[in-house]
């Protein structure tokens, strides 16, 4: 059964991350008086924002009361930096081999996807300025506030079938940098659970996941994919 379509992560697998994402997620909780470091926004890197804000409100600091209005008004000024990034910031630019993937995977006839944690203004943001759709380079995305649960849970991917007509997972490769990429993947039952090295999660941070391959390189996704 061949692969019909390759669902890629956004930040980190498929456009650059110097860290931009853990420091807009650290400057959303500076601006209501919590503190973290990039080691607690790695540790929720690839889950839905307001989730992994949720998370670390609750896990490192404990907090109960006011929990939902804080998480609207960390994940607000989380949004609004990532927005002003994405549409300014000059160093804002695909992966290295990322765009060549896509156009090796279309010439094939594969379908290229994307699903990301990011919500779909910034989601849109980032199409917009990397063009994307303009330049017929991908054939649907999905955001996590588009589906009841976003990862690790496999909502994104049964949206990405449904919009496709995919009726068996056996038919996708799913492609990320993080472990909640790859357990997405899994719990989906893609054929390839491919995880990117060059991203937020280290080779050894990823090993230990469920996965079919690690890769140093996204053009490597085209010969496992049509093998």
């Amino acid at each position: 059964m061949a692969i019909k379509l390759v669902v890629f992560d956004m930040a980190g697998t498929t456009v650059e991350d110097k860290d931009n994402v853990h420091e807009a997620l650290i400057n959303g909780f500076k601006k209501c008086d919590y503190t973290i470091d990039r080691e607690d926004a790695n540790t929720v890197m690839g889950i839905p924002k307001p989730v992994a804000i949720r998370t670390l409100l609750q896990k490192k600091f404990e907090v109960q009361n006011n929990l939902e209005e804080l998480v609207t008004k960390i994940h607000a000024a989380f949004v609004d930096e990532m927005i002003s990034f994405y549409k300014t910031d000059a160093s804002v630019k695909p992966t290295k081999n990322a765009e060549a993937t896509f156009k090796a995977l279309r010439a094939k006839g594969i379908l290229v996807g994307i699903d990301t944690g990011f919500s779909r203004d910034i989601a849109d943001a980032i199409f917009d300025r990397l063009k994307w759709k303009e330049n017929k380079l991908m054939d649907l995305s999905v955001t996590s506030d588009e589906v009841a649960n976003g990862r690790p849970f496999p909502d994104m991917i049964y949206k990405a079938m449904e919009l496709t007509g995919i009726t068996t997972a056996d038919e996708i490769a799913k492609v990320g940098d993080t472990i909640f990429d790859l357990k997405e993947g899994s719990s989906a039952g893609c054929r390839y659970v491919i995880g990117v090295t060059t991203g937020a999660y280290t080779r050894e941070e990823l090993l230990p996941e469920k996965h079919t391959h690690l890769i140093d390189d996204l053009l490597d996704v085209v010969d496992i994919v049509t093998a």
